[in-house]
């Protein structure tokens, strides 16, 4: 859901808005906790993250209506990237 959110971000500007400025911060909140609570997952956070990604990339293409290829195929961000407060990326 972030990494879907993050590319909406980033491919329809026009279209920002709070609820999905709310839904990156509560996602962020969420997989800090969940990480928190399970600290054996971050060994195998680099494979979580990729395969996150291509589902990212196919929710982000479909509800967009935007070309497949306007999304990389694989994710333009670390996980830090994405998880920083202060991260919101631009076209």
């Amino acid at each position: 859901v972030l990494l879907a959110h993050l590319l909406k971000w980033q491919h329809q500007p026009a279209r920002r808005g709070a609820s999905w400025e709310v839904t990156i911060g509560t996602q962020r909140r969420a997989i800090t906790r969940h990480l928190a609570d399970n600290p054996s997952l971050k060994s195998k956070l680099p494979e979580a993250f990729a395969d996150a990604y291509i589902d990212a990339r196919g929710e982000a293409y479909v509800e967009t209506g935007l070309p497949k290829a306007t999304f990389p195929a694989t994710c333009p961000w670390s996980f830090e990237q994405m998880m920083a407060d202060d991260f919101w990326p631009e076209v």
